[in-house]
């Protein structure tokens, strides 16, 4: 006790050195939530902010291992488990295979850790700017704006890992909600119903008091506020919210938003172009090295992991005068012919969390189920022309349409957040693999609701948390 003691001491002394020099690396540096006094952090905005930025650190760190370091890791993990990417062994090998999901796997155990260290800050936050009398009204509204999403962006991603879509069922048991910074264990299961109501309820506050200003894209403000609502809403299959959050994320002009000029330049800069919404960065003395993911597995220029393929038919979507076609040719004749070129490897390189295609996508296809059908052919007509100067306004229609916005999303966003593990989850539908796949699992497709779509309880939370019934992995 003597030790901690000294320690909080130590780290206080730091605190303080650290605010009056005004040095950006403290503002990018985590600090222990349970370190320093609320009364201490939060005397001031920019003791208030530094606390956030510390957290933000976390998110793009080195929490665990290669495969289990950041929110980049959870987004590669789902994308491995689909058609598009094809791993060729070492890290995010289980996840491809799609049963890296037992309760004291590194996946399970980190897809459940990862949020809730998280959130129990955010939480710290929360109090901490609440019970400020140092801060403005405007200031308090802003640093809380970004807490309750950032809340509610992990919860969202929880909600993604440990049970089925909410549409399946919103009775079903979901991980427990936590809102106390004190309280860390405990709390039984939620279900989704009330999962996704304590979301989208931190999302509407968030909205109503946040602001639209922010250091750089690695903080969460009003329009990522927008986004996330819109991810949510749009697996909710709320259209309407899902539309007008989505228009509103990116402003509704998708021409002025879009950088296709940038597209080939390794998605590794935030500030390149005009398309990142919200991204976790590097830098040369705090960099997560290997941990990058997407970037370290799938390139081939740079040296790296270097283990992820594309699956040839899907590059055979692309023209040859798409921006986005950015795949080479290796000498392997097997699954291991393609790669792509869109992520550029370094130990400075940035992540993209979400960006304005996204958006735009989302609000086409909120426009297509409100039956606006010709509003959201025109949309998309506008992303695609952008990418692709000789592209055609397709004449389809109905289901087939719907197929095509789909199948966009796949060409945009591939590599990013796991995209087609999302929409086949989101939309309860199957996820088969072609026959040339490294494991194809033509004997064991991934079908509607499958049970694979989502994790285990960890064996550990079991262990500590008497809440939650000894037995309900058992079911799952």
């Amino acid at each position: 006790m003597k030790e901690m003691e000294k320690i909080k001491y130590i780290i206080l002394l730091g605190f303080f050195a650290l605010i009056n020099s005004c040095t950006s690396n403290y503002l990018d540096t985590p600090q222990p939530t349970d370190s320093l006094a609320p009364d201490v952090v939060y005397s001031s905005y920019e003791g208030a902010k530094a606390h956030i930025a510390g957290i933000l650190r976390r998110t793009r760190g080195q929490f665990t291992d290669y495969d289990a370091g950041n929110v980049g890791s959870i987004y590669f993990a789902r994308e491995n488990k689909g058609n598009i990417s094809i791993n060729s062994g070492s890290w995010f090998q289980f996840d491809y295979a799609n049963e890296n999901r037992e309760p004291n796997f590194r996946r399970t155990v980190f897809s459940w850790r990862f949020p809730y260290y998280l959130i129990n800050r955010i939480n710290d936050v929360i109090e901490g700017v609440s019970a400020s009398t140092a801060l403005s009204p405007d200031q308090k509204n802003e640093l809380l704006g970004q807490a309750y999403t950032m809340r509610a962006f992990f919860y969202f991603e929880l909600s993604l890992e440990f049970q089925h879509t909410y549409n399946f069922d919103p009775n079903l048991p979901a991980p427990p909600i936590y809102t106390s910074s004190k309280v860390l264990e405990g709390a039984p299961m939620s279900t989704m119903k009330d999962l996704y109501a304590f979301i989208t309820n931190d999302l509407e506050k968030a909205i109503q008091i946040g602001s639209a200003n922010r250091g750089d894209k690695s903080y969460f403000n009003k329009n990522v506020s927008y986004a996330v609502a819109a991810r949510v809403y749009q697996v909710m299959g709320n259209w309407g919210k899902a539309k007008d959050y989505a228009t509103l994320a990116y402003g509704g002009n998708p021409t002025a938003v879009l950088s296709p000029e940038f597209y080939q330049s390794g998605f590794d800069d935030m500030n390149k172009g005009n398309e990142w919404l919200l991204a976790d960065p590097q830098q040369s003395d705090q960099s997560n090295y290997y941990y990058l993911a997407p970037h370290g597995f799938y390139t081939r220029t740079e040296s790296a992991y270097n283990n992820t393929y594309i699956n040839k038919s899907f590059v055979a979507l692309y023209s040859a005068t798409d921006v986005r076609n950015q795949f080479a040719k290796t000498t392997a004749t097997d699954y291991r012919m393609w790669y792509t070129k869109k992520f550029k490897f370094s130990f400075t390189a940035a992540f993209a969390i979400i960006r304005t295609p996204e958006m735009i996508l989302i609000q086409a296809e909120a426009m297509y189920k409100l039956g606006d059908e010709n509003g959201a052919h025109d949309l998309l007509y506008a992303l695609q022309k952008n990418r692709d100067p000789q592209a055609v306004k397709s004449s389809t229609t109905g289901n087939a349409f719907y197929e095509e916005i789909l199948l966009e999303r796949q060409k945009e966003l591939y590599g990013e957040i796991g995209v087609e593990w999302y929409d086949a989850k989101r939309l309860r539908r199957g996820l088969k693999r072609d026959s040339w796949h490294r494991l194809n699992m033509a004997s064991n497709p991934l079908l509607p609701d499958d049970k694979r779509f989502f994790l285990k309880i960890p064996q550990t939370e079991l262990d500590a948390n008497p809440n939650i019934p000894q037995d309900i992995n058992l079911s799952r």
